[in-house]
């Protein structure tokens, strides 16, 4: 993804001007079909994967008592009728063995994934 350059003037009557890049998170698709053509199952394998992975979230944001909320980072969604969960690049920085781990789920269940682009997201649904 190409950095995104922010040009502003700094303050109501300053002349200086502030420029900020901000570089676009990378994300990736679990498509809940194997390799082989398969559903996999269990049906709600994205709900579960993305509960488990709920406690990771970005520094300060804080999960409501109570409330499953599923973190900013790993989200399911549905493209068609395909269960898939969309993954952000930030959770390896955030936790190294987080990320491992999502990744271990995809290639020991023989899941695919691929990368994902905001232009392809008006095909998904977030569950």
């Amino acid at each position: 993804m190409s950095p995104i350059e922010y040009l502003f003037r700094s303050g109501t009557s300053s002349k200086r001007i502030c420029r900020i890049v901000v570089v676009p998170a990378k994300k990736f698709l679990i498509k809940g079909i194997t390799h082989t053509g398969k559903v996999f199952r269990p049906s709600d394998w994205a709900e579960r994967l993305c509960g488990v992975m709920s406690p990771f979230r970005p520094p300060g944001q804080q999960q409501l008592a109570g409330h499953l909320q599923y973190s900013p980072y790993v989200v399911p969604t549905t493209i068609g009728n395909l269960k898939c969960v969309i993954v952000d690049q930030r959770l390896e920085e955030l936790e190294h063995m987080a990320m491992d781990f999502v990744i271990s789920f995809a290639r020991d269940n023989d899941l695919p994934f691929e990368d994902f682009s905001e232009d392809s997201s008006a095909h998904a649904k977030k569950v």
